[in-house]
This record gives structure tokens, sequence and C-alpha cells, in this order.
């Protein structure tokens, strides 16, 4: 028997694989294991555990009587490891001869099997535009070999992350944006609601990586009292009725109203409307007032005043914005600079913690129906290849991708990207606890999951349906994650890898301790 057998296969077909476990083999929840054949390897997954024993279950029960009421004092067996074992219950995910590909064999019957180790995963190849992930995970092990996708692909095909609260999420998109910050092959935009990815003087962020002077542009309303911040106003005149689509709820009327506001005043429409200016229409040549309610005009400023923060002050006759976000006499610029700063391969990072909800998402699609345009130019014109990839990281995706938003609305930009961005080279980074809201068709869109622990089984179902892979028997496995371990499926694996991603703060004092050291690679 070889020393590093941890058990043998006794039992099952292709579905389900019952290993004996050796006495000392710490089979694991999770663990990855391999049988050694003389063409090639196999890969195991393991994803229950129960026991087994040579003695009847009758039989158990009553020695498990006598023991717990004091009458079975010395009652032992005779080699207890032999008649007494562990069952694990497997599947095979991979079969490695040459190159990796889908298994379509059964393992040896009575095979030994041994625990995975660094060598056998060699075949893991950084690839050219690298996304890292963290580092292969069997069980609650870590091994020394990283986990990259090809960015590009993985970026402009969605990503979702869908885990309960305090597994992770926020670590994860740091550790993504930190290593590929000063790579030029993706522009990503990131709406903070949280502020938490930039850093302060008090917390480490993006803000300490080696080259955030040069690739990380950071907006913030409060961006006077932050060292290396851009002040974050946007110009009413940058907003387009087509931007409040899927926002923001507004009646039919209102609807009418903005439209027809837009077509009379153009990008002054705004600043008319909470000016409570007038609109007029020529129609057919007829020149004349179009009636709007004025009740109907009365709710669009309420609305506005909430979701933009801008009211007209009368006592000095001017438009004025509690958050500073909007203006309608600066910020022009801003949506072209931020847009342009994505175009060169750099991070956007925009503080939203002080706005509402609303505002933030409404900034996001002001942002990125203007990217969409621009990329769709470009590939008319034969150019969309010279441009990176765009990816825009929404947090609380439910609240502009969820099935009753867009019932309601139809759709929004954020949908129109998720059905079709990967045609003009722009992707989304949804975070979501719901993933069961997400309607379907959007999630079949999302071609790489990277699942964190949920103890909700409705959420564990709706991903194992939408994952990439079959995970139909890792239901176990991920309602077991840990804080910091996931799985990822996507179009871009041979199989779902089991990942442990690395604590940010660990990443970043790593770096500071040694500034030239590279993250190792298998290769």
């Amino acid at each position: 028997m070889n020393d590093d057998c941890c058990g043998e296969i006794v039992a099952g077909g292709v579905e389900k694989l019952i290993i004996r476990q050796k006495s000392d083999g710490a089979i694991e929840l999770g663990d990855l294991l391999v049988e050694e054949r003389n063409e090639g390897k196999l890969f195991l997954q393991v994803f229950d555990l129960l026991y087994g024993s040579q003695i009847s279950q009758s039989s158990l029960e009553n020695i498990s009587g006598m023991r717990l009421e004091g009458s079975g004092v010395g009652l032992d067996f005779m080699e207890p490891h032999l008649r007494n074992y562990v069952l694990a219950l497997a599947r095979s995910i991979l079969y490695l001869n040459g190159s990796p590909r889908n298994p379509k064999i059964l393992p040896n019957f009575m095979g030994s099997i041994r625990h995975i180790k660094n060598e056998d995963l060699n075949f893991l190849i950084k690839p050219n535009n690298p996304l890292y992930f963290g580092k292969v995970r069997t069980g609650s092990k870590t091994l020394n070999a990283d986990v990259y996708l090809e960015g590009p692909d993985v970026l402009s095909h969605h990503i979702l992350i869908p885990a309960t609260t305090g597994r992770g999420k926020s670590n994860l998109i740091k550790v993504m944006l930190w290593d590929v910050l000063d790579k030029d092959f993706c522009g990503i935009l990131v709406l903070d609601a949280h502020d938490e990815y930039f850093g302060t003087a008090a917390s480490i962020g993006l803000r300490n990586h080696p080259q955030a002077a040069k690739y990380l542009k950071y907006y913030s309303p409060k961006a006077s009292a932050i060292h290396g911040a851009v002040g974050l106003v946007i110009n009413l005149r940058s907003i387009t009725p087509d931007h409040l689509k899927g926002i923001v709820d507004f009646t039919e009327a209102q609807w009418d109203a903005m439209h027809l506001a837009y077509q009379v005043y153009r990008e002054n429409w705004i600043s008319e409307i909470i000016r409570d200016t007038p609109i007029n229409s020529d129609l057919e040549g007829d020149e004349r007032e179009i009636r709007i309610a004025k009740g109907t005009l009365n709710v669009l400023r309420r609305k506005f005043n909430r979701l933009l923060g801008v009211y007209f002050d009368h006592t000095d006759n001017q438009l004025k914005c509690r958050t500073r976000a909007f203006s309608d006499t600066v910020g022009e610029s801003t949506v072209t600079q931020i847009i342009d700063t994505l175009e060169e391969g750099k991070k956007v990072v925009i503080d939203t913690s002080m706005l509402e909800d609303q505002t933030e998402l409404l900034i996001g699609s002001v942002v990125a129906h203007e990217i969409l345009d621009r990329h769709k130019s470009a590939k008319e014109e034969g150019i969309l290849g010279t441009k990176p990839v765009i990816s825009i990281v929404i947090e609380e995706a439910p609240r502009v991708l969820g099935d009753e938003v867009l019932r309601s609305s139809g759709s929004n930009i954020y949908s129109d990207i998720a059905r079709e961005g990967r045609k003009f080279k722009i992707g989304l980074i949804a975070i979501t606890q719901l993933t069961s809201v997400i309607p379907k068709t959007i999630l079949a869109n999302m071609n790489t999951k990277i699942i964190l622990g949920n103890e909700l089984a409705t959420e564990r179902s709706s991903i194992i349906q939408s994952a990439s892979q079959d995970l139909s028997t890792d239901d176990r496995n991920i309602a077991s994650l840990d804080k910091g371990e996931a799985i990822i499926s996507s179009n871009f694996t041979k199989f779902a890898v089991p990942i442990k991603i690395p604590l940010f703060e660990d990443i970043v004092k790593a770096m500071k301790a040694s500034p030239t050291k590279k993250i190792a690679v298998v290769t």
C-alpha cells in the first residue's frame, strides 16, 4: 500500500463514488483527492462524509446503550479501526492526461486514493492577462498553487459574487483590484457604497498600492479632506431621462413630462423643471404651451430633490445641492474624465457613502450609458479591439438586476450590459446576498461565479442551478464554506475550483516587507 494512500474506492458510480477512509487518512468535506493511473490522474472531490461499520446498527445501538448506562465497562472491539471507519462520498471532477479534460471514466475498483499535492496542479498556468483570485484549497487546507484566470475574458463575461454578510465579499474585491491595479488590460469602475476600498490614514486600502498615484483615481463628495481625492461633482446637463430608467419609479405622466422637458430644454431640462419654468413645445408648426399637470411637476421636483439633493433657493435665485455631488454650473467634464481614465486601463473608485442608494445607482447609470455608447461607436469604427475591457463593480445587485425591478421598468443600463455588454468589452462584477431574486436570463450571462459561504438553502439552490459546472452535490460544501473560502465556477475553468482568498491586509503588509516580492505562480 502506498504511504500516501488515504483511502480506497469500494463502491459507487459516475455520480457518486464511495471511498473507505484509511484510519489516519483524515479526509475532509471538500477535499481534493487523486487516483494515480498509468496514463494520467483522476481528480476527485469529497461532497459528503458518513460512518461505516461491520457491526449491525442494532448491535451498535445496544452496545452504546450499555456504555451510556454504565454496564458496558471494558467492552471494547478487537481492532476497532477495521470494524468502524469513515466513508467519503466523492465525484470525479477532472481527468489529466497531458491536458485537463472532463472525466468520462471511473476510477479503478478498490483503487488507492491519496490527497492532492502542489505538483498535481502544475497544469495551472498563469495566463497572459492574469486576474488573481487566491490559492487552491482542499477542504480547509491551502495549497501553494495560485488561481489566475484570463482577465479580459472573465471581466467582459461578467462576474457574480453571491454570499451572505461577513463571508469576505469586500476582501475578495480588494484582492482582485490590488492585483490588476497597475495592469492596463482593464479599466474598473467601483461604486463604493461604504467607502471601504480606497483606504484612509487609519485603514489600509488601494491607496497603499505602489502604483496607486498613476493607476488609481478616487472621487468623493468629501475630497477636500482626503489627500489624492478628486471632488465628485456631476453637472446636471450630463443627465438624460434615459439615465433614470430602472433607477427611480416614475408614473407614465411623469415620464411624459420629463421627455417633453428634455425635448424642449435639451441638457437644461432638469434645471428648468426645478426652477418651475413653463414647458413649451412647437408641435406641427403651432407653438403653444403643453399642459402638464401642476401636481406632476411638483412631484418631479420633490423626487429630484431627494434623488439629486438639488433644490431652488428663492432667496438668492440659485439652484443648490445639499450633497454637492451635482451642480448646474460646474462638473461638465466629470463623466468624460472618468471614462477617459477607465479607457486608459486605470481604476476609478467613486465614494457614494454619503449619497442615497438611488443616487449612487444614477451616477453609475450615467457613466455606464456613456461607456456603452462610446464602445458601440468604437465597434462600428472597427477600433474596439484597441480598447481595454471595462468592468463595473455594483454592490447589492438586486437593486438594479432584481426580478421585481426589471418587471416594473423593463430594463436598465445594468441589465442591458449584463445581456450584451460582452460584445462591447463591458462587464459587471455583481455582488449580492440574494441570488434567487435575479432572473435566470441574467444569471445565465454571469459566466463566472465566485461562490462564498451561504447558509440559506434557497440561495444555494439558485447558485447551484446557475453555475457553469455541475454543482448538484455541492450544497453541503457551499454551506460549510468559512470566511475567505470560495468556489469558482466559470466557463473559463475546467472544473469548479475551491480557493482560499488571502486577507487583503496580509497582501499589503507582505508588499511593504518585501516590495520586490512577487506572488508565487505554479507553472
